[in-house]
């Protein structure tokens, strides 16, 4: 079992540090949360909240996605990052390939491309991209980024997206795993067909039971179901070793954890030295007792 840190909504100068404590502590990966805006009206909900509430998310700080991800990669040597999620589809592809490209080669291949759905129109408004067919227009940017960042020429002719032979350089000597996020049927489908791991939302251990079930069926119609796949998972279960195993039978691969509550409203006022006692305790009480 791998573990990914997860810390977001914080002091921006604390990523920095927390990126090499994890490091350190023997974590795999750290998850970097992406926002683009935050609308001052909206009639859209969070999906991950049990009603929908999004004002937690008001005034927090986010530092953009791969700008955060390279700062860290440039003081860290051996953990990955995972985005969680990239808002794929507002942005535009041939863009997210070099970008995602750029920081795989440059810090040796640790990087796990996370990406899903926004669920807010105004992202899709203010980056002028439609809100109809954001899924079909997902599927082909998954596409794109996975062929320029393949080596090589490559070209694309689809309902959204039309590439004549190009090629990017520098690419990473590995492909970049590409890990598709969101609980829907259409994102498990999506996963299923074409991503290298599904990355979960939370939830309680009956709901991830079902998710997992439905992922499987998938991956069997698809004829995916022998190739390797990523399973990143938040869970309860995470916290204790027990627990831990019981998530390893399921399939899981990947356990992201925090510690405290994201989706409370107001600044986190807990200091730098007291998230990385979190971090470190945890490695101690779980990671040592059940990692690689």
């Amino acid at each position: 079992m791998r573990f990914t840190y997860a810390e977001a909504m914080t002091d921006p100068s604390y990523h920095l540090p927390l990126a090499r404590a994890a490091e350190a502590a023997g974590y795999a990966s750290v998850s970097v949360a992406d926002s683009l805006v935050y609308p001052e009206e909206s009639e859209a909900g969070y999906p991950y909240t049990a009603d929908g509430d999004r004002a937690f998310l008001e005034d927090k700080s986010f530092v953009e996605t791969f700008v955060l991800i390279a700062a860290m990669g440039a003081v860290t040597s051996t953990i990955r990052f995972t985005p969680f999620v990239l808002k794929l589809p507002v942005r535009p592809p041939v863009l997210v390939a070099k970008q995602a490209g750029s920081i795989a080669f440059l810090t040796g291949g640790r990087l796990s491309l996370g990406v899903g759905l926004s669920p807010w129109p105004e992202d899709f408004a203010a980056m002028g991209v439609p809100w109809a067919r954001r899924g079909r227009r997902m599927d082909e940017a998954i596409e794109v980024v996975r062929g320029l960042t393949g080596g090589g020429y490559f070209e694309y002719h689809g309902e959204f997206y039309d590439l004549p032979p190009v090629k990017m350089s520098p690419v990473p000597a590995e492909p970049i795993p590409i890990l598709v996020g969101g609980h829907s049927e259409g994102a498990l489908r999506r996963a299923a067909r074409l991503g290298d791991g599904w990355m979960h939302g939370g939830g309680d251990a009956a709901e991830l039971d079902a998710l997992l079930a439905r992922l499987a069926a998938l991956r069997a119609e698809y004829g995916t179901a022998g190739r390797p796949f990523e399973i990143h998972a938040i869970s309860a279960d995470a916290y204790t070793a027990d627990g831990v195993r019981r998530l390893a039978d399921k399939g899981v691969t990947d356990l992201v954890v925090g510690f405290r509550n994201p989706y409370v409203k107001g600044p986190d006022t807990e200091p730098l030295s007291r998230k990385i006692e979190h971090l470190e305790r945890f490695a101690e009480s779980v990671i040592a007792k059940t990692g690689p």
